[in-house]
C-alpha cells in the first residue's frame, strides 16, 4: 500500500493500556525515541497489537508541530521528539521542515512559512517534534 502521509516509522509495541473504549499504545523507534498512540480499543485489538509487536506509525506531515526551547516545558501533547533540522524546503505559504531523530529516522512537518521565520529556523539546530497522540496512527505488516 502506498500513502500519502509523509511519516512513516517502524518500531515495537513496549506497552499497550486500555480503558473503557481508547487504547494507549507506546511505540519504540529505534535509537530510543518513543512514541504515544491513542487508538479504539477496537483497532488495537483488530491489529494485534501487544508488547513485542512489530508496527508502524503513521502520521501526517501536517499534524507535526516544530518547536525551540521544550526542555521543561509542560503541554497536553504527549509526544515531543528531540531532532535536528536536516531541511527546511519554504513555498509561498506553507513550508516542509524535515528533522533527523536518528537512526536514519526523519520527521516531517508543514509548517507556515511565517512560522519558519519567527521560530528563527535553521539547517543544523535542534528542535523538537511536537505531536499529539490522537494523530498518531497505527498500522501493522501482514
Amino acid at each position: 500500500m502506498k500513502i500519502s502521509a509523509r511519516n512513516v516509522l517502524s518500531g515495537t509495541v513496549s506497552e499497550v493500556n486500555t480503558g473503557k473504549v481508547m487504547a494507549i499504545v507506546k511505540l519504540s523507534l529505534k535509537g530510543g525515541n518513543v512514541l504515544t498512540s491513542t487508538i479504539t480499543n477496537e483497532s488495537a485489538e483488530r491489529l494485534g497489537l501487544k508488547s513485542g509487536t512489530s508496527a508502524y506509525a503513521i502520521i501526517k506531515a501536517s499534524s507535526v508541530m516544530i518547536g525551540k526551547g521544550m526542555d521543561g516545558v509542560n503541554i497536553s501533547a504527549r509526544n515531543i521528539i528531540k531532532g535536528k533540522v536536516q531541511k527546511i524546503k519554504e513555498g509561498m505559504v506553507m513550508a516542509e521542515v524535515v528533522l533527523d531523530i536518528g537512526e536514519s529516522s526523519i520527521i516531517s512537518a508543514t509548517i507556515s512559512d511565517e512560522s519558519v521565520k519567527r521560530l528563527n529556523l535553521k539547517t543544523g539546530e535542534e528542535v523538537y517534534a511536537v505531536i499529539k497522540a490522537t494523530s498518531v496512527m497505527l498500522g501493522i505488516a501482514e
